[in-house]
């Protein structure tokens, strides 16, 4: 606990203060034990008022001994606790309340035959809800939703969607014999949540993603919108299609290449659309995904935050701990390489939007969360430039062919000298010469069709694979290794770290 000016900081999530020990209304002190036992764990201070200045407490040995036997007389389980002695620095003893987060939840309050469990929102501790208890309940139980099972056969659904997707992606071949492996259907045959959600008439209703197109910065008159529920892989294919009709990428021609100078990265909405589909609370009834876009920004959010908080903070992603909710859809997109690692999906979002080529330093993601909700938000890299600007951008990146002597000669030929004004009009020895008739210039070539759309694919998903990229634009694999060979030789792109965690970055002049 911290201290400024001799003072406790105020109450938080994770710890609060008494004046005294209330033996009487023991509910106003034993709620907060079972809070911090139900989320993160948390200590009471006893001897402290709320603003943090230390009273001490008269008989701190017997207020201990009062604490320990209450918590174990109407604690339910007894949570993991210690108390410990503390001495101020005006040498006036208080009480430290340790409370371990419980494994065992939910921890519940029973005084006078009333029998209740309590979370921390905030600074405050307040009574569990039922959706709350029904998680508490879960967690206790050593239990995600995603892997309770149902009572429907397995005989009743298809999976043909999940097949086809496991066979493009996953490098294998599918078998019957993975629903199970997978966790979607039990042993006894019937299916769980999780594959419910992957079926191909996935029947849960609360699966559901509203994405809106919205007309300028905030929410007022819509351009379109869209309502996709059922399959989780249907959906996700739906969203990112949602976006990219709804989003731009200009493009510029360049002496060899088409320049495309896209809004948005495809590799980072499609880690923003991953994430929020694998890891929002389906036990939410009546509340959804959302995916809103508007002129200068795209904001997703879904029911499930990741902050024990009443308020929206922001989310560190160097520090937020991974923490999958739902574990059995998270690793059939994990076998479906949608997911590469635990907890580095909003790194993805970040350096795959740093690495477009307009990107400015103030238009980095960022991401917020509630108690109850989590939001992520990509900015426009291209916003607030409008078209000449883009051309302007794309212009100065025109690579300039480099003067080479023995060019001259050729030069000569094709534009003889003995004549006044051709030597007027093409004047070989100067400089600029060579920059408006790069006779030889190997840049001047066109790289080709299949060059151009791996190209386009590599601005856009700069971390993608060889194999993905071959099945994109339906060429072998040794065909995409050629092309990618060329247009490292012409200095077009380059490979930034290795090859496998590395990214393909197109060279444009800054």
């Amino acid at each position: 606990m911290k201290t400024i000016d001799n003072r406790f900081v105020a109450e938080c999530t994770t710890y609060d203060f008494k004046r005294e020990l209330d033996r009487k209304k023991k509910n106003s002190w034993l709620k907060t034990v079972s809070a911090f036992a139900n989320t993160t764990g948390g200590s009471l201070y006893f001897g402290i008022d709320n603003d943090g200045q230390v009273l001490g407490l008269s008989d701190a040995q017997s207020d201990a001994e009062f604490i320990s036997e209450a918590i174990n007389a109407y604690l339910d389980p007894i949570p993991v606790f210690s108390i410990n002695p503390q001495k101020g620095k005006n040498e006036k003893i208080f009480l430290d309340l340790n409370v371990a987060a419980g494994r065992q939840t939910p921890y519940y309050v029973n005084i006078d035959g009333r029998k209740m469990a309590y979370i921390r929102s905030g600074n405050e501790s307040i009574p569990a809800t039922s959706h709350q208890l029904f998680n508490l309940v879960l967690k206790g139980s050593n239990m995600s939703w995603d892997s309770l099972a149902t009572t429907v056969e397995r005989s009743k659904h298809t999976f043909t969607f999940l097949e086809r997707e496991f066979n493009e992606r996953s490098g294998g071949r599918w078998e019957e014999s993975l629903l199970e492996s997978f966790g979607l259907v039990t042993a006894e045959g019937f299916l769980t949540n999780a594959g419910l959600l992957f079926a191909d008439a996935c029947p849960i209703k609360q699966s559901r993603v509203f994405c809106t197109r919205w007309a300028g910065l905030d929410k007022g008159d819509t351009i379109n919108d869209a309502e996709f529920y059922g399959n989780i892989l249907m959906n996700l294919r739906d969203c990112k299609a949602f976006i990219k009709a709804n989003t731009a990428v200009p493009w510029f021609k360049l002496p060899d290449y088409r320049l495309n100078l896209p809004e948005y990265s495809e590799r980072a909405i499609e880690e923003m659309c991953v994430n929020h589909l694998i890891h929002r609370d389906y036990t939410e009834l009546g509340a959804e995904v959302a995916i809103n876009v508007y002129d200068d920004r795209i904001e997703t959010t879904s029911p499930g935050g990741i902050k024990e908080s009443s308020d929206l903070q922001r989310v560190d992603p160097s520090a937020t701990v991974s923490y999958r909710r739902n574990p059995v859809i998270a690793e059939v997109f994990s076998q479906l390489k949608y997911m590469e690692k635990r907890g580095s999906g909003l790194r993805k979002i970040i350096e795959a939007t740093s690495i477009l080529p307009t990107y400015k330093e103030n238009q980095k993601p960022f991401f917020r969360s509630s108690r109850t909700f989590f939001f992520t938000t990509i900015p426009n890299v291209n916003y607030g430039m409008d078209r000449a600007a883009l051309e302007s951008f794309a212009d100065s990146r025109r690579p300039e062919p480099e003067y080479r002597p023995e060019d001259e000669i050729i030069i000569a030929k094709t534009y003889p000298i003995n004549q006044k004004t051709t030597q007027k009009t093409y004047p070989i020895n100067q400089e600029t010469t060579q920059k408006t008739y790069p006779i030889n210039s190997e840049t001047r070539k066109p790289i080709g069709k299949t060059a151009q759309a791996i190209l386009d694919i590599l601005v856009s998903k700069p971390h993608v694979k060889r194999a993905e990229i071959a099945l994109l634009i339906d060429k072998s694999e040794d065909t995409v290794k050629l092309h990618i060979s060329n247009l490292q030789k012409k200095g077009i792109i380059k490979r930034v770290g290795s090859n496998k965690s590395g990214y393909w970055k197109v060279l444009v002049k800054k």
